[in-house]
This record gives structure tokens, sequence and C-alpha cells, in this order.
């Protein structure tokens, strides 16, 4: 609140000066003050998770540009607990959706990978062969297991949005 009045103060003062200063992009003080005044919100999950779509057998899929990015939930991954071995297939691999794709191994179980979608393997995260715990330390970032082409792109609206997964859970835990 004290820089709002600040500006205020300085916004008055530089009023005449705004347009010498870049007579292009003047800010006019109102707008300056409505920048900096309002109270934004802010949010604490990532901002790419509200793109993502989840599976009922908890893994994820973001798509960008037609391509969609594979790992498994925080959920999933607390429930398999220390990955140490990373099933992935081959590149080029034709998938549909529901399709059995590759398996992770933990200290406490093993668990099946499905492919959330239909299309082709375009890249495998090898980075998880060296160090299979980045799925582990970051499931939604660098512990993505394959990017694959959407052949059908109707198929996602059939997935579970944040909230609709986060329901899913929570029912499952009951």
């Amino acid at each position: 609140m004290a820089v709002c009045v600040l500006l205020r103060c300085a916004s008055a003062n530089l009023t005449h000066a705004l347009p010498r200063l870049s007579p292009s992009n003047a800010v006019s003080p109102a707008r300056l003050l409505a920048r900096t005044c309002f109270k934004r919100n802010l949010t604490v999950a990532p901002r790419f998770c509200s793109a993502l779509k989840y599976t009922d057998k908890h893994e994820w899929v973001r798509v960008e540009d037609g391509v969609g990015t594979v790992g498994i939930s925080n959920f999933a991954q607390e429930a398999l607990g220390d990955v140490v071995y990373c099933g992935l297939p081959e590149v080029g691999t034709k998938l549909s959706q529901s399709d059995e794709f590759g398996a992770l191994e933990s200290v406490k179980a093993a668990s099946e990978l499905y492919s959330p979608l239909t299309g082709e393997v375009t890249e495998v995260n090898h980075a998880l062969s060296e160090n299979p715990g980045l799925v582990n330390k970051s499931c939604y970032k660098d512990g993505w297991l394959i990017k694959m082409t959407i052949s059908v792109p109707e198929e996602l609206d059939a997935l579970m949005d944040e909230a609709a997964y986060e329901r899913y859970i929570r029912s499952i835990e009951d």
C-alpha cells in the first residue's frame, strides 16, 4: 500500500515527463497505478499443470503443437516409492489408447504404463535410464516418460482435467 501512495505522489510529478521519455509508449498515471496496486492471483501449482489431462491409471499428458508429453502423476510416484528402473518403448512404436507401453519398477512395487492417447512415440526420456529417480523428483517436468504424436485428438476430451483427477484420487482413497 505504501508503494501505491508513493507512486501517486511520483505520478503527479511524472505526468508531464512520461510522454517525453517514451512518446510511443506513454503510460498514464492511472495505468501505472493499476499495474502496481491491484492484487494478482497467484497459484502454487506450476503453470503448465492446468493443461495436463489425466487417465484413471495415473498417467498424464500435456499436448503442445500436436505432440503429447506423457508421464505419471505425483499420486502414482508417491504410491510407487523410489523408482529404480524405467522400461520405455522404442521411438516409432505405434500405440493405441490404453495400450501398455512400458513399466516402472521401484523398491516397493512394479507398475505398467499405459498410453493415454493413440499415436506414435517420437521421443523417449533417455535421462531416466541413467537416473530413474527423476520420476520421483520431478514427475511433471524432468521425469516425463515419452513424447508422442496425437492421432485422435478427440480422445483428449475423455481424459480428466486436474480438478476431476483430484476428485478421482479422493474417491479411491476413501
